[in-house]
C-alpha cells in the first residue's frame, strides 16, 4: 500500500534543508509512499529534483486550495507558524503529527510524540540550558520515527551550477589543487550579532592568509554584498567573493572550498548538506541543535547570556567578540589536516 504523506515546512531556507533527514527516515519506514512537501517559493529551490519528494507544493492560493481538497494517509507539520498551523488543521489526513491550533486558534501537538518539541518554544531554561537533542532527533521523535546518525540532508546539485562553479573559479585562476577555505560573512537579520563583527571578520581573513597556505572566498548574498567589499578593502590582498548568486550556484561555491567557517545560517546547512567540513560559530542560538555529523566543530560563545535568540542587542562587547580569533584559526587547520572531502566536480 502507498501511503500519502504531506510535510509541511515552509520556512526559513535552512530550517527547510535541515528539514530533510526526514525524507530518509519515511522511506525507510514507508518505502511505498508518496511525498508532498509544502513550502515558501524560495525554500522550494532547495528542494528540486529531491529524489525522495512527488510533489512539491508552494505556500500560496492555488495550492493551498488544492490541498484541502485532498486527503492524506499522514501530515507532519514542523512549522509554528499561524498559516502552517491553520492548514495542518485544515487538510484531510487520517494522523497529524507536529503541530496544529485547536478551534480557538492555540497552537497545541498534533500528537503527544511532538510536545516535546512544543515545550522547546515555551520554555527558555529547556532550550537553552537542559535539551541536548539535536534538530534531526527532534523532528524523528515528532514525527514518530527511529533516529538514526546516518540519515543526512538531502540536496541535489544541479550539473548547470556545477558547471558555474568550474568556470566561475577557472576565470580567477584557482584550481582544484588550491586549498580553499569559504567564509559567510552574514547571517541575516532576525537575530541580533549572529555573526562576527566586519571588523573581526577582516581579522580572521588575515590571519588566516599568515597561518594556512589557502584561498579564501568570502560567502554571502544581497545582505553580503556591502560587508564582502568591506573586508576586502580592510584586508588589502585578493580575497575571493561569492557576489549575489541564486542559490543552485551559491551551493556550488561552497561544495568547492575545502572548509567552510559560518555562523548558524543558511550556508551552514548547504555546507552539512554537501558533507563540508564545517567550523561553526554560535552566540545567540543554541548549539545543541545542530548536528555536524562528525565532519565539524563547533565554537560557543563564553558568554553568560547566551543563547537568547534576541534580535535587538544592546551589550559592548556582545556574544560573537567573546569567541577568538586565534582558536578559529587553529580550529581551521586541525580540519584541514583531519577531513578529506571529495569535491563534486563535472571535470573531476
Amino acid at each position: 500500500m502507498s501511503e500519502r504523506i504531506l510535510i509541511i515546512k515552509l520556512g526559513s531556507m535552512g530550517d527547510v534543508l535541515r528539514t530533510t533527514p526526514l525524507l530518509r527516515g519515511l522511506k525507510n519506514k514507508f518505502p511505498l509512499s508518496e511525498v508532498s512537501w509544502l513550502t515558501y517559493d524560495d525554500s522550494a529551490l532547495l528542494l528540486e529534483g529531491n529524489r525522495f519528494i512527488d510533489r512539491i507544493h508552494i505556500f500560496d492560493l492555488k495550492d493551498t486550495l488544492s490541498l484541502q481538497a485532498e486527503e492524506f494517509d499522514l501530515i507532519i507539520n514542523l512549522d509554528k507558524e499561524p498559516e502552517a498551523l491553520a492548514l495542518t488543521r485544515l487538510i484531510n489526513a487520517k494522523s497529524k503529527f507536529g503541530f496544529t491550533m485547536d478551534s480557538q486558534g492555540n497552537i497545541i501537538a498534533a500528537n503527544r510524540a511532538s510536545e516535546y518539541s512544543l515545550r522547546l518554544g515555551l520554555d527558555d531554561e529547556l532550550k537553552f540550558h537542559r535539551n541536548t537533542k539535536t534538530y534531526p532527533e527532534l523532528i524523528f521523535e515528532a514525527a514518530q520515527l527511529d533516529y538514526d546518525r546516518k540519515y543526512e540532508y538531502v540536496f541535489n546539485l544541479p550539473e548547470r551550477s556545477l558547471i558555474f562553479a568550474d568556470e566561475f573559479f577557472a576565470k580567477r585562476q584557482i584550481n582544484h589543487s588550491d586549498v580553499l577555505i569559504g567564509i559567510n560573512t552574514g547571517a541575516g537579520r532576525r537575530f541580533a550579532n549572529k555573526n562576527l563583527s566586519v571588523d573581526k571578520l577582516s581579522k580572521l581573513v588575515d590571519l588566516l592568509r599568515k597561518r594556512i597556505s589557502a584561498k579564501i572566498i568570502l560567502l554571502g548574498g544581497p545582505l553580503e554584498i556591502g560587508i564582502n567589499k568591506r573586508i576586502k578593502e580592510t584586508v588589502g590582498f585578493d580575497v575571493l567573493d561569492s557576489g549575489s548568486l541564486q542559490i543552485g550556484d551559491f551551493a556550488a561555491l561552497v561544495n568547492r572550498s575545502n572548509m567552510v567557517i559560518c555562523a548558524d545560517t543558511l550556508t551552514l546547512h548547504i555546507a552539512l548538506a554537501l558533507k563540508k567540513p564545517v567550523l561553526a560559530l554560535f552566540g545567540p542560538t543554541c548549539h545543541q541543535e545542530i548536528e555536524l555529523y562528525g565532519r565539524g566543530k563547533k565554537l560557543v560563545s563564553s558568554i553568560a547570556c547566551a543563547p537568547c535568540y534576541k534580535n535587538i542587542c544592546d551589550k559592548h562587547p556582545h556574544c560573537m567578540d567573546f569567541i577568538n580569533l586565534e582558536e578559529i584559526c587553529i580550529s581551521a587547520a586541525n580540519l584541514l589536516s583531519s577531513c578529506s572531502v571529495p569535491l563534486l566536480s563535472l571535470k573531476e
